[in-house]
């Protein structure tokens, strides 16, 4: 189990990583509506502008998905169940919630539910 303090220092982690990138998404979405309004003049420019866009969205979408996995690690905090695995309810690692702050399950599961997901694509 994780004692108080270390789970002081992961809600802080992850409230400075949430600002993070909730400052990137507006940045970002106000760059792309200056790209919208901007009179393209050929064919090259346009092709280069809709490359930037679609990388942009890409970003966009998985900093979204953080965003929420994020939301889900704090409320975890709030509710006294963070770093226990969704899936065996065992704890998670210290060592794996170091590396990404808002697992949601220990390495055996995870691997589970990547294992199913590439099944199922």
């Amino acid at each position: 189990m994780l004692t108080q303090d270390e789970l002081n220092d992961f809600e802080t982690r992850l409230r400075a990583r949430k600002e993070k990138i909730e400052l990137n998404l507006y940045k970002t979405n106000n760059e792309l509506n200056d790209i919208r309004e901007l009179e393209l003049n050929d064919e090259a420019d346009f092709a280069s502008i809709s490359t930037d866009t679609a990388i942009d969205n890409a970003i966009l979408e998985q900093q979204r998905h953080e965003l929420g996995e994020i939301d889900l690690a704090l409320d975890k905090i709030k509710k006294g169940v963070y770093g226990i695995c969704e899936m065996c309810e065992d704890p998670i690692g210290k060592a794996r919630l170091e590396v990404k702050n808002f697992a949601r399950y220990c390495i055996v599961c995870r691997e589970i539910v990547e294992k199913n997901k590439s099944k199922d694509k």
